[in-house]
């Protein structure tokens, strides 16, 4: 079952433009989170205002509501992956809720994780934290009574401040939104800042990641297959994927594979494995 956030007759009588698809299969929590994301206002704006320091004025890539739709898809089919290779999300095991709740913090996260880049690029893990907490309590209130609200919400905290790639992720659910977070690099959409319009590594190597994959592992519950037009963009695999995954808390569980495709380049390697 999908959700749609917020019909497109409705988003336009509001002047919204931001709607996404989300996977809900039956979790009645996360499609009522879903319905107050789609109807809230103040939250697209934000996405908006941090695009707008991002790539208007800073002239860096994209961290507005496109990335928020491909991270949030990523990171509940990272989850599913998880649980269903046996993976005990960390508010199951330490809260004694469900994979239900699970799905909720990290959607919920995805979607505030940049918010704190209306404020500053620089920083803005902890920025997003002051705008995402209270923005956090009043989309879960309706679904949520203490103290399961609370708990969400310190989770969802957690998960935002830890997607920095040099903070340590404490939950299985902070790791996936890590991971998840950096696999939107397909087609130029490096998770690795560049300035637009400048040749260097950065960029090349973004314009090299054709497509990203996430499956069912063989000897992990989660594969991530990285597509590349050209060797270069190893380099985003290298730089970006390898460090954020490292210092992830689901690294165990995930296994990277990077195939190199195309046939006007002269092949240095045929897979690139972390």
């Amino acid at each position: 079952m999908y959700v749609l956030v917020l019909s497109e007759e409705m988003r336009e009588e509001q002047g919204l433009k931001m709607s996404f698809h989300i996977p809900v299969k039956g979790n009645v929590r996360l499609q009522k989170v879903l319905e107050s994301i789609g109807n809230d206002a103040e939250l697209t704006q934000l996405w908006k205002c941090a695009n707008m320091n991002a790539v208007d004025r800073s002239g860096i890539n994209d961290h507005g509501e496109i990335h928020i739709r491909i991270a949030s898809n990523a990171a509940l089919r990272i989850l599913r992956l998880l649980v269903r290779g046996g993976v005990v999300p960390s508010v199951v095991k330490d809260y004694g809720l469900d994979a239900d709740d699970a799905e909720v913090v990290v959607v919920l996260a995805a979607c505030l994780h940049d918010i704190g880049i209306a404020v500053h690029r620089h920083d803005h893990e902890r920025h997003s934290i002051v705008l995402a907490y209270p923005k956090s309590r009043q989309l879960l209130a309706g679904v949520y009574e203490e103290p399961a609200l609370t708990i969400l919400t310190a989770e969802v905290m957690h998960a935002i401040v830890a997607h920095s790639a040099k903070e340590a992720c404490l939950t299985v659910e902070a790791g996936v939104l890590k991971v998840a977070d950096a696999l939107d690099m397909s087609q130029g959409r490096s998770r690795i800042p560049f300035e637009a319009g400048k040749v260097n590594i950065h960029s090349i190597s973004a314009r090299a990641v054709e497509n990203v994959d996430i499956e069912p592992g063989e000897e992990r519950p989660v594969r991530i297959v990285i597509t590349l037009a050209n060797s270069a963009g190893i380099y985003q695999v290298d730089e970006l994927l390898r460090h954020k995954l490292q210092n992830s808390s689901i690294a165990g569980y995930v296994e990277v594979i990077a195939r190199i495709e195309g046939e006007m380049e002269r092949r240095i390697v045929e897979d690139y494995r972390l």
